[in-house]
């Protein structure tokens, strides 16, 4: 027998591991490491519907980011606006990967800040069906107006508006349809393995 062989060189390096949290997301069959264009623009629309919902978003994902032991992915600020700008409909689109373990990372938190504001979303989807059916103006509604409101500056300010799918969403009704969507993806984070079937879903049709 080879003892040496079967040693660890004290100077080589140690993998590092990962958080067993992400461990609950499986890992999806595509060829490439880094996530499709489409993953990548889901996720950060999540996240940008997180941040109109409520204020101090960012400082919340980072947060949650130390809280689920995924600072080691999530560093900081920096580190969180390039993943996010990697989303090819952002003005400062950085031409970087987003990781499968980044966008498990970012997932995660976004339904754990979710499962904390169930109530609240869920009270704001209501609303908003019953606004709408009664023809009611949804700036008579504080809450739903302000995170509309939010979301249209967020969306705007970060997007590109010279891309194609951008310009169609340039009236106030299409972004509040959308903001209202994301809501709705975000109650459906929350429910029974929500966090697994919304993963699932940001790889419809990239599987191979």
């Amino acid at each position: 027998m080879n003892v040496s062989a079967s040693l660890t060189p004290f100077n080589s390096p140690t993998p590092p591991s990962v958080p067993m949290i992400l461990d609950t997301l499986p890992d999806p069959a595509i060829s490439s490491q880094g996530c499709p264009p489409r993953t990548r623009l889901q996720v950060d629309l999540i996240l940008l519907a997180i941040e109109a919902l409520e204020l101090g978003g960012s400082e919340a994902i980072l947060a949650f980011a130390e809280e689920l032991e995924l600072q080691g992915i999530i560093k900081n600020r920096v580190n969180l606006w390039r993943m996010r700008s990697s989303n090819p409909m952002r003005r400062a689109h950085i031409r970087r990967p987003l990781t499968i373990m980044e966008a498990k990372a970012l997932v995660v938190i976004a339904c754990y800040i979710a499962r904390r504001l169930t109530v609240v979303i869920r009270q704001m989807l209501m609303l908003y069906q019953q606004m709408s059916e009664k023809q009611i103006p949804l700036e008579q509604n504080l809450r739903l107006s302000n995170y509309l409101e939010r979301f249209r500056v967020h969306f705007k300010s970060r997007m590109n508006a010279r891309r194609s799918n951008v310009l169609a969403l340039t009236s106030d009704e299409k972004l509040d349809e959308l903001a209202m969507n994301l809501l709705g993806q975000l109650l459906f984070c929350t429910g029974t393995a929500g966090m697994q079937r919304f993963w699932i879903s940001l790889f419809d049709g990239e599987v191979e």
